[in-house]
C-alpha cells in the first residue's frame, strides 16, 4: 500500500511528503523536549525553594543542550545476556508509537499531518505500540527489575485505556465524529463553545452537559497521566524500588529515545485533552487576524493557542509530579477499576441520554 502511494507521486512530491513527515520531529518535538526538561528542573527547583541548574548559559538555559550532547557521546552498552535484537528495537518502537500519534493531531486549520476520519481511533490504537516496546525492553534486558517495571507498565497502560476510551466514546456521542479537526471546528467561536462548557449544542442540553463533560475531562486527564507514567502513577519507573524500571539497562542514544518518547507523550496526551475539551487550536477570544483582515495571521494564532494550551497542561503534569506521592500498585489499580471505570461508565450513560433526549 505504501509502495502504491509513493509510485503515484512525482519525485518532488515524494520529497515534500518525507519533509512534512519529519517537520513535527525537528520543529516541535525535539525543541519541546529540550524546553520541557529545563522547565521540569526549574519548576521542581522553585517548588522546593531552590534555583535548579544555573551554570551553563544564563540561569542554566543551556544545561539541557549540554546534557543531550553528553548523552549522544556516551557508549552504547549491551550486556552479553541481553536479547540483542529485541533490546535494540524496543526504544525505536516506543519512540515510533509516540511520534506516530502526532500524525493525526491538528496543530492549526492549515497544518495537519493526516486529516483522517478515525483520527481519534488511530491515536488510541497506535499508542499501543508503546506498550509493546516497553514489554520488549523489559524482557530483552534480562534483568528482574526491568521485567517487573515492564509488567507494571503494561498492566497500568491497559487498565487506564479503558476509562480513556469511555470518555472518547462520550465525546463521540456529543460531536458525532472521530475526526479531530471536525471535533475542533465544532468548538469554534469563543471559549463558551468549548466542549468543557457543553460545546455548540443549542438549548438546555448544553447546560445539562457541562457537569458531565467536566467529569469526563477530569477522568481522561487522570488516565492520560497514568498512560505516560507520570507521578503519582510512575510505578513502572519507581527509582526507590526498581532503579529506573524498564530502561535501567539502556544508555546513550537508546536511553535518549526513551526520554524523548516520554516528553513527546506528555505533550501528545495534553494535546488530546485540549482537542477534546478546550477548543483545540481555536482562540478563546476570537482572532486578531480576522479583525485586521489578515487571513494569513489566523493559522499562526491557532498554532500559538494550541501550543499554549498544551504546554499549560504539561506544566500541570509537572506540578502534580512534585506535589503528590507515588501510589502503591494496589492503590493504582484501585483508582482505575473501583473509581474511574464505574464513574466513566455512568457518565457515558448520562451523556448518552442527554444527547438522545
Amino acid at each position: 500500500m505504501i509502495y502504491e502511494y509513493f509510485s503515484n507521486l512525482t519525485g518532488s512530491e515524494v520529497l515534500a511528503s518525507i519533509i512534512s513527515a519529519f517537520l513535527p520531529l525537528f520543529l516541535f518535538i525535539l525543541p519541546f523536549a529540550l524546553i520541557a526538561v529545563l522547565l521540569e528542573r526549574k519548576v521542581s527547583a522553585h517548588m522546593q525553594d531552590r534555583l535548579g541548574p544555573m551554570r551553563v548559559g544564563y540561569h542554566g538555559i543551556l544545561q539541557t543542550i549540554a546534557d543531550i550532547l553528553k548523552l549522544i557521546q556516551k557508549e552504547d552498552i549491551i550486556a552479553d545476556q541481553n536479547d540483542k535484537p529485541l533490546f535494540n528495537i524496543a526504544p525505536v518502537l516506543v519512540f515510533a508509537g509516540s511520534y506516530a500519534v502526532f500524525a493525526a493531531i491538528p496543530f492549526s486549520s492549515s497544518y495537519l499531518g493526516s486529516n483522517i476520519d478515525l483520527g481519534l481511533f488511530f491515536i488510541v490504537g497506535i499508542s499501543g505500540l508503546v506498550v509493546a516496546g516497553i514489554l520488549m525492553a523489559g524482557w530483552a534486558s534480562n534483568n528482574k527489575y526491568t521485567l517487573l517495571g515492564a509488567m507494571r507498565s503494561a498492566a497500568q497502560l491497559i487498565s487506564y485505556e479503558i476509562p480513556t476510551i469511555m470518555i472518547v466514546v462520550t465525546v463521540l456521542m456529543v460531536t458525532g465524529t472521530l475526526n479531530l479537526k471536525e471535533i475542533t471546528e465544532l468548538q469554534s467561536g469563543y471559549f463558551w463553545n468549548w466542549l468543557i462548557f457543553g460545546g455548540n449544542i443549542a438549548g438546555i442540553a448544553k447546560y445539562l452537559l457541562i457537569p458531565f463533560m467536566f467529569v469526563g475531562f477530569v477522568i481522561i486527564y487522570i488516565s492520560t497521566l497514568a498512560e505516560v507514567n507520570r507521578t503519582p502513577f510512575d510505578i513502572p519507573e519507581a527509582e526507590s524500588e526498581l532503579v529506573s524500571g524498564y530502561h535501567t539497562e539502556y544508555s546513550g542514544m537508546k536511553f535518549a529515545m526513551f526520554f524523548l518518547a516520554e516528553y513527546a507523550n506528555m505533550f501528545a496526551v495534553s494535546a488530546i485533552v485540549v482537542l477534546l475539551f478546550f477548543g483545540g487550536y481555536h482562540s478563546p477570544f476570537g482572532y486578531l487576524g480576522n479583525t485586521l483582515g489578515l487571513s494569513w495571521l489566523v493559522p499562526i494564532e491557532q498554532l500559538f493557542w494550541f501550543t499554549f494550551k498544551g504546554i499549560g497542561f504539561v506544566l500541570v503534569q509537572m506540578w502534580l509530579r512534585w506535589t503528590l506521592p507515588r501510589l502503591r500498585v494496589d492503590q493504582l489499580m484501585a483508582v482505575c477499576w473501583k473509581y474511574l471505570i464505574p464513574i466513566a461508565f455512568v457518565n457515558l450513560l448520562i451523556v448518552g441520554l442527554i444527547t438522545l433526549l
